[in-house]
């Protein structure tokens, strides 16, 4: 089925272009996340049992992940880039708070890997939905 002509992006560049910004938005929040976890994975955390082998995971597919997201014009790497910053921002209040897979880390913000992937996690998150809303034509 052919598309509609309000839905063709040169009938509206302010959506498309603004769409791509959120784009972008969320593909660095998802590399910067993936980023933290993989300097963590060579601090250390490569030596634990189920966390290292997932450190390094969330780094090689936030890379894939932030990739796709630039390239695929799709809703599916943006749906990707949400659930990969809620999932990883969950893992971490887990950790914090009842433990995750035997590891238990203090629930504080204090140290710079937990600011940064924090907030690059909610930069996934609100980029990826954004980017979604506006292809959607809902913002």
């Amino acid at each position: 089925m052919a598309p509609s002509p309000g839905d063709t992006p040169a009938m509206h560049p302010n959506r498309s272009s603004a769409a791509t910004v959120w784009r972008w938005i969320g593909a660095v929040g998802v590399l910067a996340s993936a980023a933290v976890h993989l300097v963590l994975w060579f601090q250390g955390y490569r030596d634990l049992e189920v966390v290292g082998p997932l450190f390094l995971l969330n780094a090689a597919g936030g890379v894939v992940l932030a990739v796709a997201i630039l390239v695929w014009r799709h809703w599916l790497p943006l749906l990707g880039g949400i659930g990969f910053g809620l999932l990883t921002l969950t893992a971490y209040v887990l950790s914090a708070t009842v433990g995750f897979f035997s590891v238990m880390t203090p629930f504080e913000f204090a140290g710079t890997a937990e600011i940064v992937s924090a907030m690059a996690d909610l930069t996934a998150i609100v980029g990826s939905g954004m980017a979604m809303l506006r292809e959607r034509g809902a913002a």
